[in-house]
């Protein structure tokens, strides 16, 4: 098995950490998001992006499709819940993500991105943040007892908030989204999905 993966996007983090929290012996190819793409990875993906896995004959390109797959091909621990009434609802919660979260990211890191427009992303990312708040007291991890491929993705997100200049409040009312960042930072499986350049973005709480 091998993952293609960004040195410090967002997608491929996401990637990493399923790879680390089932201890998945995976050859890793670090790409920098400073260089051209190998000529190899068009020949497998033919939207010529990353991250790609590659699984002896399978070979797999978008990034939940990733998740899932590895999910499903190594099933201990689940990242999706047994039941599918539970199932689509995590499901439901990562299309969201997709559609309000990851756009936002995807814009803001861009070198290409305007000062004005950098401005105006960043208070909607902000209003995104503020209302998780609430629903982040109900359970140990986002809308779940146990750690799922949501958290997955929020752990990608949240990780990035300082880089893209998002401070968390020091309030009482923020206190339930300041107990959901630790807990997420210290699995040790967050700690092994970390690159050398997602290192230098520097997490710190606020």
């Amino acid at each position: 098995m091998i993952f293609y993966s960004e040195d410090k996007g967002h997608y491929s983090h996401m990637a990493r950490i399923v790879l680390a929290e089932k201890d998945i012996s995976c050859e890793i190819r670090e790409i920098s998001n400073d260089e051209k793409l190998p000529e190899e990875i068009a020949t497998i993906n033919p939207y010529n992006t990353l991250p790609v896995l590659v699984d002896r004959e399978v070979t797999i390109y978008q990034p939940r499709i990733i998740l899932e797959y590895l999910d499903e091909r190594f099933p201990h621990p689940p990242l999706l819940p047994i039941y599918p009434n539970e199932k689509a609802e995590c499901r439901l919660l990562i299309h969201r993500i997709e559609r309000d979260w990851l756009p936002l990211l995807d814009q803001m890191m861009s070198p290409k991105i305007s000062q004005k427009e950098f401005d105006s992303l960043k208070k909607t990312l902000v209003s995104l943040i503020s209302g998780i708040v609430l629903i982040l007291k109900e359970k140990p991890f986002f809308m779940s007892d146990e750690f799922t491929l949501v958290d997955c993705y929020m752990s990608a997100i949240l990780y990035r908030l300082p880089y893209l200049g998002v401070s968390i409040p020091n309030s009482k009312s923020f206190s339930s989204l300041k107990s959901y960042q630790e807990k997420l930072f210290a699995r040790s499986s967050f700690e092994l999905s970390l690159t050398d350049s997602e290192r230098d973005l520097k997490y710190t709480f606020n």
